[in-house]
């Protein structure tokens, strides 16, 4: 299982690339880096996880520039967003953006993809809440277009391109529905979620990876469903706090990549944090199994 890691950079927090040549150098597979643009100090929107919002929150460096940093000293690493806040973009800039950073890594990147949850931080990039999912998926096929390998047009209900040059493209060749880099769709299990990683994604984002033995099946069939093929679903467990059995669990079901947590903390701390993963990498062994875990 390959084992990769996020964490809230920012400008109190180890850099991006020293923590990025650690975690090649250590075999890491993967850096997956959130994104907030900003967060209102008056709001309304209570923190997911509960209790005060914490303040690396409000503190993040721009995913796409710490990521292209950890490009630049790395030749292996994955690099990848968890998760992109498609509605809050320019869908042709996002484009560009994505296509330029896979490019110069050389097909390395994951585009995560969510809906958000701050309805203030929304509100002030233009979004009308109700209608963001679909926003969301109006702008996906907005750049699916841009990077297809023709000149494409696109007209939706949210936005539209006409057919444009527009390079770089990204290194990952067009399969199925999806145009693009490798595509995750972030959230919490639900027919509107599944649609989605069905619609124009690779795979699944799901945060926790709690409940997965009884999601995961459902999401399956409605891949099949779509016309699908089996084995290229991808499901990401994302923010994890590892343990043997956990992982061996995942392993079960079939997961092949799982995204853990690391404190938004300075350089020392990080590399102590990372010491503490050491023995989940595949160099370090065959976890036992414990099958009862949800």
């Amino acid at each position: 299982m390959r084992i990769s890691v996020t964490i809230f950079l920012t400008d109190e927090t180890i850099a991006p690339t020293r923590l990025a040549r650690e975690l090649e150098q250590r075999g890491f597979s993967g850096l997956y880096l959130p994104e907030h643009t900003h967060i209102p100090v008056e709001r309304t929107s209570p923190y997911p996880a509960g209790g005060e919002l914490p303040p690396e929150y409000g503190r993040t460096l721009d995913p796409f520039v710490a990521l292209g940093q950890a490009a630049a000293v790395t030749e292996r690493l994955g690099l990848g967003t968890g998760i992109t806040l498609v509605a809050q973009h320019d869908p042709i800039d996002l484009a560009k953006q994505i296509a330029t950073l896979d490019h110069l890594s050389g097909g390395r990147f994951t585009l995560g993809l969510g809906f958000g949850w701050n309805v203030e931080e929304a509100a002030d990039h233009g979004v009308e809440w109700r209608t963001r999912r679909e926003l969301v998926r109006d702008r996906m096929a907005l750049m699916r277009a841009l990077w297809s390998e023709t000149p494409t047009a696109y007209e939706g209900a949210f936005g539209s391109v006409r057919a444009s040059s527009a390079y770089p493209k990204p290194v990952q060749k067009p399969r199925g529905p999806v145009v693009g880099p490798r595509t995750l769709v972030g959230g919490a299990a639900g027919p509107k979620l599944f649609a989605h990683i069905c619609g124009y994604a690779d795979g699944w984002l799901p945060i926790g990876g709690r409940g997965l033995g009884e999601s995961l099946p459902r999401l399956r069939a409605e891949w099949a469903d779509a016309g699908r093929d089996p084995a290229a679903l991808q499901v990401v467990p994302y923010a994890v706090q590892p343990a043997p059995g956990k992982l061996a669990h995942y392993a079960e079901l079939g997961i092949e990549e799982v995204v853990v947590q690391l404190p938004p903390a300075g350089e020392a701390d990080t590399l102590k944090a990372l010491d503490g993963y050491t023995p989940f990498l595949p160099s370090a062994g065959v976890l036992p199994a414990v099958p009862d875990i949800e």
